[in-house]
This record gives structure tokens, sequence and C-alpha cells, in this order.
């Protein structure tokens, strides 16, 4: 009789089983918190990219020519006349949105739209060294009326537009959540004003 009690206390066959039964919880949380904090990560990549994107478009070649070319002197904006060396007002610059198909003007007045395909390619290249899943129908760049620049202005363009760069539409591959799919990202955007467009290098001035 005491030998079969002992017996049954030591008796360890059901542990197997136990820890079967536990084993997909625990690897789940240990995923789980992998998965964690690779999106956080992820977060913090989307959105450093997002600014040294928006710095990048604040110092080269605009994507949309015109915003570099055109003077604004002796133009009239909300009926008033801009003459030399007047302060550019916000509503002489509606809103270009620029993507990887090219520019469009989705509010008036927009000076044109004649897309800079090159440009884009390298904002697209300097903001894919920082996160590399980033696709070019990602990215969407846009100019808007910032009240900032001068008519006939010497040293540069005319008109100094707010820009915004936005990432949309990003995914993460989960770890955990791989087999039935990716998670969404949210959408990111950042916003400078133009400093120094059609700068001749681009690497140079974006440092400074």
């Amino acid at each position: 009789m005491t030998v079969t009690i002992t017996r049954m206390f030591k008796d360890e066959s059901g542990l197997a089983a136990e820890f079967a039964l536990v084993l997909p919880l625990l690897l789940l949380l240990v995923l789980g918190t992998f998965d964690v904090g690779i999106y956080a990560w992820r977060l913090n990549q989307a959105e450093k990219a997002t600014q040294i994107g928006a710095r990048w478009v604040a110092v080269t070649d605009p994507l949309a020519t015109e915003i570099a070319t055109t003077s604004y002197v002796n133009t009239s904006v909300g009926g008033v006349l801009i003459e030399q060396g007047d302060r550019i007002p916000v509503g002489a610059l509606g809103k270009i949105t620029c993507t990887s198909s090219g520019c469009t003007c989705t509010t008036s007045p927009c000076p044109g739209t004649t897309y800079d395909s090159a440009a884009f390619g390298r904002l697209s290249a300097r903001m894919k060294q920082i996160l590399p899943s980033i696709q070019d129908s990602n990215i969407v760049v846009e100019y808007s009326g910032s009240g900032l620049g001068y008519a006939g202005d010497p040293n540069g363009p005319d008109i100094a537009p707010l820009i915004t760069v936005r990432l949309q539409n990003m995914t993460y591959n989960s770890v955990v959540l791989s087999p039935i799919g990716s998670v969404g990202l949210p959408d990111f955007a950042y916003s400078l004003t133009a400093e120094d467009l059609s700068c001749v290098d681009p690497d140079v001035c974006y440092s400074n």
C-alpha cells in the first residue's frame, strides 16, 4: 500500500501533456513580445524616413518644376498686384500633389505641374535608406502656399512653399499574424518650408 502511494506521487507521466498544452501559449507570448518590439521599430523607421524625406525635398529640385522657375513679378493674387520685391502671399499657390506617377493641381492656383521623375527617384532612394520596405507608391509630396518668398528674388525661386511629405498605405508583416496576413501601419506626414530649391549639390545642401 505504501509503495503504491509513493509511486502515485512520483508519477510524472502527465507532465509532457501539460507542457504540450502550455507550450503554444508560451511561444505566443515570446513571439508576441518580439512582434511588438519590431512593430515599434518599424513605426520609428517610417516616421524618421518621412522627416528626412521632407528635409530632402525642402532643399532639392521640386517635383513640379514650375515651383522653382515661376516669376511672380507683375502677377495678381486675390486682386492685388505683386511687384518686384513684394512678399509672395499664401494665396499665390494652392496645392500641388506629387506621387510616383506625376504631379496634379489639387487646389488652384498652380503655376504648372511638369513632373521631374528624376527628383522623385532621388527622394525615394533617400527614404529607402531609412526604411527599405518603402515603395514608390507609398510616397506623396504636397506643395502649398506658405506666405514666404519674394517676387523677383535674384538668389533663388520666388516662392518658398510649404512642403508636406507623406507615407501612406504601409504594412507590417507580423511574426505572429503572418499566416493570416499583414498589419497596416498608420499614415505618416511631416511638413517643412522650402529652403534652397534647385540646390546645385543636394547632398551638401541637405547636410547643412
